[in-house]
């Protein structure tokens, strides 16, 4: 297809485009972080689980960033994290509870949010570091090293443990999504959790020793017994459930027979040019669909239908 087809325009990539300055050094000081946590401009991205809090504006739009007043009578949790400075001020993130209950607060799924694109562009991609962030503590309270109950740290990108001295930082693990294509077609398969309906990109984490292109060969020979030959980068994006890294790869595959494997797939087919942007607009006439904008794979299908 010619670039002026549908798809010559991408939306945006979901959890992307960070816009805060992380004072990446200066958080390193607790005078600069408590002075931050100070200032009357301060503003907190709250969060329960895998959900966000919202409010809606005098604008009818959703507000994801409430002031200190607000945060603390929502209950949040206590020491927040420091996401960094905006141009209205810093802006931090904490917790609150699953159960929360205010006048005209919702607790929304983050995940929802960003495939309706109700939340998207730099606040989802707060959102989602948040959610990382938070995640992360909850996970490591305690010292992989020895075991001791371990402090927050930096404004909360590291955690310190006063028995043995350890710095632990939090982690991203990497995971290889990739388009796997032959001529014209496009190999796509389905997970048992996903939406009836939907095909998506064949992923996987990369293991230990191994390198991208090596995780993208093991992971499609693996699901779907298909050799890979030549494979190439295309694009990444940051994943916070809880934390990954999606980074997003073309692969061309050396032959077109198939033997899923049915414990990781439901299935697996190849699909042409037309047959996918049919799924990316929702008209395929078997009801099959791509997954939403949000989604890296979203924006690897369209690279493969706009040629």
């Amino acid at each position: 297809m010619a670039q002026d087809a549908p798809f010559a325009d991408q939306p945006d990539l979901g959890y992307a485009g960070f816009a805060l300055d992380r004072l990446g050094d200066a958080r390193n000081d607790p005078e600069v972080v408590a002075a931050e946590a100070r200032s009357p401009s301060h503003r907190t991205a709250l969060l329960a689980g895998d959900r966000l809090a919202l409010k809606p504006a005098a604008d009818g739009a959703l507000r994801l960033l409430f002031d200190q007043a607000e945060a603390a009578r929502l209950g949040a949790s206590d020491p927040q994290i420091f996401l960094g400075r905006s141009p209205d001020g810093p802006v931090f993130a904490a917790t609150v509870a699953e159960d929360l209950v205010a006048d005209g607060v919702a607790l929304e799924d983050l995940r929802a949010l960003a495939s309706e694109g109700r939340v998207a562009g730099a606040d989802l991609a707060l959102a989602g570091c948040a959610k990382s962030l938070l995640s992360w503590h909850a996970r490591h309270r305690f010292c992989a090293n020895c075991g001791a109950a371990t402090a927050q740290a930096a404004g909360g990108w590291r955690r310190d443990c006063p028995t043995c001295g350890a710095h632990h930082f939090p982690r991203v693990d990497p995971v290889v999504i990739m388009l796997v294509t032959r001529g014209e077609r496009c190999l796509l398969g389905r997970q048992p959790r996903f939406p009836a309906g939907m095909w998506s990109c064949l992923a996987g984490f990369v293991e230990p020793g191994e390198t991208l292109e090596e995780a993208v060969r093991r992971e499609t020979l693996e699901e779907a017994g298909v050799a890979i030959g030549r494979v190439s980068y295309e694009l990444s994006q940051p994943w916070p459930f809880p934390s990954q890294l999606m980074v997003g790869m073309r692969a061309e595959a050396l032959g077109e027979e198939l033997r899923p494997d049915y414990a990781e797939l439901d299935d697996a087919r190849w699909f042409d040019r037309e047959e996918a942007a049919a799924m990316l607009e929702r008209r395929h006439p078997q009801g099959w669909f791509a997954p939403p904008p949000a989604a890296i794979a979203h924006h690897l299908l369209r690279r493969f239908v706009s040629g």
